[in-house]
């Protein structure tokens, strides 16, 4: 039996037919519902269902969690209808619709042991993107690697933090080997992860290793703002070393309003005499309510789930928490 969806903000409609995912026939019948990738992971998918009923081949998807969805939230790529829907979600385009453009590389030199800062200029002028977006570098395979931009809109100019991947086609060997002046070709801005300045709420920003890039952008946008909100960073790694902007991120607290920092490291050595294990426990130990923050997670997909269902238990409010999910990818 098939079943109709209607999406609430365009007034589109769409047929399931029965054992079928509300995304992939989103998608085969023209509707552009957002997502990324396409498993249950990243959670980009994300939709409120207004009416109607779906389920799941087996259990909830990483991306979603049991407070989600009794808060009536599904991910498309996997809920299966039960009924007619209505659903609500937020339309995909944000700054420039996504446009593939040459690169021109301006700098490539290590962050950290495994972290490496690209800088690109883009080729074409005009491109907007949002604090909080990302883009994807083509491989000249048909594939292409993800990264969030590290960097606020300037000018054409983009910034990445890349993280090596052994035996990465891309982070591992190509990487390695760009010098300045070459070219590689990009398609951007991606992502519904950005900045929300309409919520009005000190913001509680949570990243685990080069989850911290589109953070950074998003902070980048906000210093010497005078409407910035108090911001709190809590930044989660392994080792110290794993903090590669350690050091600058300290002085942030100078063109930011009331900054609080706080790295914690999962395997700190001896020398270590800052906070240590999960970064999100570490945010418990300091919050005992987060119902006044808007919240921003970024990073694995493991602290993601960890985080949401931790923080929804000190009262964080599901319309003001957003999540960037790094899924793994093998370039």
């Amino acid at each position: 039996m098939s079943h109709r969806v209607v999406w609430l903000e365009t007034g589109q409609s769409f047929q399931v037919e029965a054992g079928e995912a509300v995304l992939t026939a989103a998608l085969r019948g023209q509707v552009e519902l957002p997502h990324e990738c396409r498993f249950g992971g990243c959670g980009t998918c994300r939709v409120r269902v207004l009416e109607g009923r779906v389920g799941y081949e087996d259990e909830l998807p990483m991306g979603l969690s049991p407070e989600e969805a009794e808060a009536g939230y599904a991910l498309a790529c996997q809920a299966l209808p039960q009924s007619d829907l209505v659903v609500s979600a937020e339309p995909l385009q944000l700054g420039s619709p996504p446009t593939r453009v040459q690169a021109t590389v301006e700098g490539v030199r290590p962050l950290g042991p495994d972290v490496t800062h690209l800088r690109l200029r883009l080729l074409q002028e005009g491109l907007e993107f949002l604090p909080g977006q990302y883009g994807n570098v083509q491989l000249g395979d048909g594939r292409h690697r993800s990264f969030s931009m590290a960097s606020k809109p300037n000018g054409g100019v983009v910034d990445f933090h890349v993280r090596r991947i052994p035996g990465g086609a891309f982070t591992d060997r190509r990487l390695s080997g760009l010098q300045p002046g070459e070219t590689l070709d990009i398609e951007l801005p991606h992502g519904r992860f950005r900045f929300r300045p309409q919520d009005y709420r000190p913001l509680l920003m949570v990243a685990t290793g080069t989850g911290l890039a589109p953070i950074k952008s998003i902070l980048e946008s906000l210093m010497d703002d005078p409407d910035c909100p108090p911001v709190s960073l809590y930044w989660g790694a392994r080792t110290a070393a794993d903090l590669y902007l350690h050091d600058e991120i300290q002085r942030w607290g100078e063109r930011l309003y009331e900054f609080q920092y706080v790295p914690v490291l999962s395997r700190a050595d001896e020398g270590w005499t800052g906070r240590r294990g999960y970064v999100q426990d570490a945010v418990l130990a300091d919050w005992p309510d987060l119902s006044e923050h808007a919240i921003y997670l970024c990073g694995s997909p493991l602290m993601i789930e960890a985080a949401k269902a931790d923080f929804l238990g000190r009262g964080a409010s599901l319309e003001h928490l957003y999540s960037d999910s790094f899924v793994f990818q093998t370039a």
